[in-house]
């Protein structure tokens, strides 16, 4: 359940976007690891203002709020007008809050759920983006930011450590920070019968003062679609790796939604590496209803022991882990409706509930 709403105050065009529906997935499959008396914080929804013309030069203003159960993100972007031809630049401030399960949280249930291992991570950003044309099938973007990451507990705290007395910086303080020069290309290539997409992303730390992080980060997103009769085969794999200066929570979480199905968020693995090959078979039962079969596979590549503090070796996760199910997907103006239920190589089955672009 939830509600929108678009409102034109003059040139500037507000979207607001409550969703009530959270709270029937979290009681039905989500473990809670915070406890509030709030009832807002059961609220999950979406505040967007955007302005075409702030000064009068056709200068774009984007302000939006997205709130969810235990996070939180505010992101500012100013771009001003260049001819087609130049890279359009962005001007980004972004603050944010989220648990990072995926790394310090511990799975239950025979890895089918994942639980809080007292860590949230705050982090503040500002940069430059600059979107280059579109050449052929590619575009890319080239970004530099700098970047505050203060870890806290639930209750807002600064920590230097988590629950088992392991630094969760880099650093050993409070905080990190760094400059990160970001370079981002994609592919992509459709017709009737099939499509092809390619993401390649590099980070690098830039080492502007000598306390703050040098690093190389890679990562990669390979997928295909083919159309098999009326039914759809789609096949990703995705991999990356980070070599240099590395904290905890930078680490690539293994599993869960997006992942690998049938495992709780970070429940496989967590390391400098990953590997993670993902296929599904989805067929439609009519125009708004589509069935599916899936499985998923990943792998940190035995790459656990190298993050600092090795969380997986703590958690006991295993490094490689295999999920299967089938799910349901549901087409709607207000975006796609998924739900999946998967079993893991521990015999453990999981459902999963997720709406994705949904459209004010």
């Amino acid at each position: 359940m939830g509600a929108q709403k678009s409102i034109h105050a003059g040139k500037a065009k507000i979207d607001v976007n409550v969703d009530f529906t959270h709270k029937l997935c979290a009681a039905l499959m989500l473990h809670h690891f915070r406890n509030s008396g709030n009832p807002l914080s059961q609220i999950i929804g979406s505040l967007c203002i955007k302005h075409p013309s702030v000064f009068g030069g056709s200068e774009k203003l984007d302000v939006s709020w997205d709130k969810g159960l235990y996070d939180s993100n505010v992101l500012v972007a100013y771009r001003r007008p260049r001819p087609e031809w130049l890279s359009q630049q962005s001007f980004v401030v972004q603050h944010s809050i989220s648990p990072e399960i995926g790394v310090h949280g511990f799975p239950v249930d025979n890895f089918s759920r994942s639980g809080s291992g007292g860590v949230n991570l705050r982090r503040f950003s500002a940069g430059v983006d600059l979107n280059e044309p579109a050449s052929s099938h590619w575009s890319s973007t080239t970004s530099i930011k700098f970047e505050h990451v203060r870890p806290v507990n639930d209750d807002g705290r600064s920590i230097t450590r988590d629950l088992d007395g392991f630094p969760v910086t880099c650093s050993g303080s409070p905080h990190d920070s760094m400059v990160v020069l970001k370079q981002e290309s994609r592919y992509a290539k459709a017709n009737d019968r099939s499509f092809s997409q390619l993401s390649l992303q590099i980070e690098q730390g830039v080492p502007v003062l000598s306390k703050w992080l040098i690093f190389n980060r890679f990562k990669f997103v390979a997928s295909k679609g083919v159309k098999v009769g009326p039914a759809l085969l789609l096949a990703s794999l995705t991999g990356g790796s980070i070599v240099g200066d590395m904290a905890p929570y930078q680490a690539f979480a293994i599993g869960g939604l997006g992942s690998v199905r049938g495992y709780g968020e970070g429940a496989v693995g967590t390391g400098r590496s990953c590997l993670i090959m993902n296929s599904e078979l989805t067929l439609p039962v009519n125009k708004v209803l589509e069935c599916a079969v899936f499985l998923d596979s990943g792998t940190d590549l035995g790459s656990g022991r190298h993050v600092p503090g090795n969380p997986a070796l703590r958690h006991g996760k295993p490094g490689t882990g295999i999920g299967c199910g089938y799910g349901l997907r549901l087409k709607s103006r207000m975006g796609q409706f998924q739900v999946d239920y998967a079993i893991n190589a521990f015999q453990q089955k999981t459902v999963y509930f997720g709406v994705s672009n949904i459209v004010s």
